[in-house]
């Protein structure tokens, strides 16, 4: 995400003569178009990573709370979700990703203005944007799946997921039971992926 700034000249002007050349934006990842129903990772993080969602429990209530009510209104499924004091992920079905991630910019620009007023930031980034990477597989699917569900541990706020509740994990378990989630967890593994994205 911040690759950018460990870039010297030399490597930031290749990058963007191969960004002109394949006509991608200069300045994000590309955009791209879908149609029909696809899944989604939609991902979105404060600026600089910096903990704006968990200053309190409360905050981290009410945007949960709205993240899910969000997803559910303007996505067909809402598969899995988690929020942590910094980012979020949610694994979402819809024919309108784009209509979805305004709905998001919005959420996000109301909660900046709320947050910044609370914490006398006027003026403060507080969100970095939001975006997409389409899931094109089975494995693909329970991998995000296991991928959401583990973020707090990987993260280190939580050693077993059904600690965090800020997350879709307790909900998940009660539907598909212990077994099938272990056998999952076991078939799907995360490895190492997402470990490029914080870059």
């Amino acid at each position: 995400m911040y690759e950018w700034r460990t870039l010297s000249d030399s490597e930031r002007t290749k990058l963007l003569k191969n960004r002109r050349a394949d006509r991608q934006p200069w300045h994000s990842p590309p955009r791209f178009e879908y149609s029909g129903k696809t899944r989604f990772l939609v991902t979105a993080a404060c600026y600089e990573h910096e903990p704006w969602i968990g200053i309190s429990s409360e905050r981290m209530e009410a945007t949960a709370e709205k993240l899910v009510e969000l997803a559910r209104e303007f996505c067909d499924e809402l598969y899995s979700w988690c929020l942590l004091p910094n980012h979020y992920h949610l694994s979402v079905e819809t024919s309108d990703i784009r209509g979805f991630q305004s709905e998001l910019g919005k959420f996000h620009g109301r909660t900046s203005f709320e947050w910044n007023k609370e914490d006398d930031q006027r003026g403060r980034k507080v969100w970095f944007r939001s975006f997409e990477r389409p899931i094109d597989s089975t494995r693909h699917f329970y991998v995000t799946l296991n991928y959401i569900h583990n973020n707090p541990v990987k993260h280190g706020y939580v050693r077993n997921w059904l600690d965090w509740p800020y997350s879709s994990a307790f909900d998940y378990l009660e539907t598909v039971g212990r077994e099938e989630a272990k056998r999952i967890w076991l078939e799907y593994p995360v490895l190492g992926y997402g470990d490029s994205w914080d870059r």
